[in-house]
């Protein structure tokens, strides 16, 4: 048997290697997608023991069960976010203390300067009533300074006529009523004499002198008191002056103070502050134009049974009434107490829980149906909040705090729904047609905000 030549048999392998080199690639010839089946289940098989033996290799994966669950690498440390969060919350709460801080520093302010700041306030507030015939008068050619004159002389000649007129009968059925209050006396002097408390003249005189010998005693306190009385009175009345003053200024050069700011403040700044200073104008005076028809409700009322009673001074009370109805609670309470003074005092027993009642009927109809429907959309204050702003008004700054309470918590709201506004265009919850502005500044500002909000929307996909 003839051996192969060894030559031959090293010529093979080079052959071999000859005839893989100039076989065409896989990716020609298509042999990647005409793969052997069973070479694929044979793959398949030794994946899925790969993937066995890596889940045994990690035994939080083995452990869990679930093929979703991120890899170590992938997991975020629980302090990262507790951090996080206590940062945020740690902003907020610095936030919100100087927010408190500079909210107390305000008030203090205010409270030290009240004798300036109240006088400021009422003569705005006075100055809502007026506008509306002064701006009558500038519009048709009448000099600023002449329509301030007459817008401010007029209201007050009539109110002082009202009064003036009211006067002769205050007198005559004052000294009438004393008359009666005398002899009402003597009748409880005498039911005390009787039983059941049996008083002998002799415990009433003791009484008396007591009184007496009281006020002797006391007669330096009281004394102070007067003084302090006068003093508040003489103050009451430079007020008075004062408040008159600025209302008329305010009346004449009310139109340039808007275009004052604007100039003071910058042209953006001063847009905002336009638009928001206009919002809480309109605001006050709705909240004015609202109280006067409830006052005017209460004194109508409450005036036609006390002229149906025949209770004497009955005109007086209903217009005392219509002025006490600006008092928020102490106004309506002591015009009512003295309307059923009077009425005990003119008519008997009878007459004064008549009285009673029709205040109790009407104040709570005024109080719980007309009241909250006018202010509600004047103002869109809830009770709860008108209730909360009286009393802390009345706890600051005493009557005139109550007083003053509603219509500032009516002008602050006014402002912080303008700036929600501004917030809602920003985020393009609203566009600027959803918007009602009042000025043309405002008209500005809420398309400077809608051009904005693309910018914070980079911001939010940026965070995202």
């Amino acid at each position: 048997m003839t051996e192969p030549d060894p030559q031959d048999r090293t010529q093979r392998p080079e052959t071999h290697e000859a005839a893989e080199e100039s076989r065409p690639p896989d990716h020609v010839t298509g042999a990647d997608t005409a793969t052997d089946p069973a070479d694929a289940d044979s793959d398949d098989r030794a994946g899925g023991a790969d993937d066995a033996g890596g889940a045994a290799d990690d035994p939080r994966a083995a452990g869990s069960g679930e093929a979703s669950t991120p890899a170590a690498t992938d997991r975020v440390d629980r302090s990262v976010v507790v951090h996080d969060w206590l940062r945020m919350a740690a902003t907020a709460a610095l936030r919100l203390i100087l927010i408190g801080i500079t909210v107390t520093a305000v008030l203090w302010l205010i409270g030290q300067f009240w004798v300036g700041v109240l006088p400021i306030i009422l003569a705005l507030i006075v100055t809502t009533v007026l506008w509306p015939p002064v701006a009558w008068l500038r519009r048709h050619r009448v000099p600023s300074s002449l329509a301030a004159f007459i817008g401010l002389i007029v209201p007050f000649a009539i109110v002082g006529g009202l009064f003036a007129s009211l006067a002769p009968s205050v007198v005559r059925q004052s000294a009438d009523l004393f008359d009666q209050a005398s002899q009402g006396l003597l009748e409880l002097q005498r039911w005390a004499q009787g039983p059941p408390v049996n008083l002998r003249n002799e415990q009433v005189a003791e009484l008396t002198d007591s009184v007496v010998g009281w006020a002797q005693s006391s007669s330096s306190q009281i004394a102070s008191g007067v003084f302090t009385g006068v003093g508040a009175a003489t103050s009451a009345l430079v007020a008075l002056v004062l408040v008159l003053v600025l209302t008329f200024f305010f009346l004449k050069d009310g139109p340039q103070f808007l275009p004052w700011i604007r100039r003071v403040a910058g042209r953006n700044a001063g847009r905002h502050l336009t638009e928001a200073g206009t919002r809480g104008w309109v605001t006050l005076s709705g909240f004015i134009r609202a109280q006067a028809m409830v006052s005017a409700f209460d004194a109508v009322l409450i005036g036609i049974g006390l002229v149906v009673l025949q209770v004497p001074l009955a005109f007086v009370l209903a217009l005392l009434t219509f002025f006490g109805g600006f008092v928020p609670i102490v106004g309506a309470f002591a015009v009512g107490a003295l309307a059923v003074l009077v009425a005990l005092v003119g008519n008997g027993w009878g007459t004064a829980l008549a009285v009673l009642v029709i205040i109790v009927v009407v104040q709570q109809v005024e109080s719980n149906v007309l009241q909250p429907f006018l202010q509600g959309r004047t103002m869109q204050l809830h009770a709860g909040i008108i209730l909360i702003a009286v009393a802390s008004g009345g706890t600051l700054f005493g009557i005139m705090g109550a007083f003053l309470a509603v219509p500032v918590a009516a002008v602050a709201a006014s402002v912080l729904r303008y700036g929600s506004e501004q917030i809602d265009l920003r985020t393009g919850e609203l566009a600027p047609e959803d918007v009602t502005p009042l000025t043309p500044e405002g008209a500005e500002v809420n398309a400077q905000a809608a051009r904005r909000s693309a910018v914070y929307r980079l911001k939010d996909h940026a965070v995202d």
